[in-house]
């Protein structure tokens, strides 16, 4: 699931600083083994109780997210996605985690959003129709 991109680029985090966005990124990579609704069910359990992340704070955990793993900086969205996702709820926020595709040409994508804006996505997501949410406060009734 992924949009073809070339890699992302993060300044390399300091040492002290990469425990976070590895062990997120590690996580990630187990999650997303899940079939795509077992995945939503699971990210809308993790998110209960947080406070909504602002665009900085989101745009910051895919950076440190993006400079300790390869795979989340090139072709794996879903993974960078969910590693973001993750690195915010340890600190207490939750963006928004959509997955969709489009259709011409077809393409499917993941990617993280606060209020409605994709956070440093590379590229134009208009086109992208959105089949898996998962947004703060969602009770788990629908994934």
């Amino acid at each position: 699931m992924t949009v073809p991109t070339v890699a992302e680029y993060a300044s390399r985090l300091p040492w002290y600083r990469q425990t976070g966005p590895r062990c997120a990124a590690g996580a990630a990579r187990l999650l997303i083994r899940l079939p795509p609704a077992r995945l939503a069910r699971v990210l809308v359990l993790i998110s209960r109780g947080s406070r909504p992340a602002t665009h900085e704070q989101a745009a910051r955990a895919r950076r440190a997210v993006v400079s300790v793993s390869p795979r989340s900086a090139g072709l794996g969205c879903l993974q960078r996605s969910v590693a973001t996702v993750l690195l915010c709820r340890v600190r207490g926020r939750w963006p928004d985690w959509c997955t969709g595709f489009r259709v011409r040409p077809f393409a499917a994508h993941a990617w993280v959003e606060v209020d409605g804006r994709p956070v440093d996505e590379p590229g134009e997501l208009t086109a992208f129709r959105t089949v898996l949410a998962v947004r703060r406060g969602d009770r788990g009734d629908r994934p």
